[in-house]
């Protein structure tokens, strides 16, 4: 009996067509959707610091990003910040970089 209510059981297969399910599970991943969370300036201000030693001690920090659906946490070295832009250059790895808004950066450490 279990069988048929399991995913991909006999029931799923019957009776419920496939645009229903693909509708479900969006409906399911919506639910999990994150709002952006609103930092205080003593959070900013140590996210700020960490980004400038970095950049200046060429040191490696690790970042965590707002995504709407999963955690993001990405390591790397600050090689430019562009203050009119509001984003940095993170190198992470030999010859590989990513431009990150720093409205997105949650934590970096």
């Amino acid at each position: 009996m279990a069988g048929l209510l399991e995913d991909g059981g006999i029931w799923e297969r019957s009776f419920i067509l496939p645009e229903h399910k693909e509708a479900m599970k969006r409906q399911s991943r919506e639910a999990t959707r994150k709002t952006r969370p609103i930092l205080d300036g003593q959070e900013l201000e140590q996210i700020q610091q960490v980004l400038s030693v970095s950049f200046h001690e060429h040191r490696r920090i690790t970042l965590r990003l707002f995504d709407e659906y999963d955690n993001v946490e990405i390591s790397g070295i600050v090689t430019a910040i562009q203050t009119y832009r509001r984003e940095i250059k993170l190198s992470t790895a030999q010859n590989d970089w990513q431009w990150i808004w720093m409205s997105d950066i949650l934590s970096a450490e």
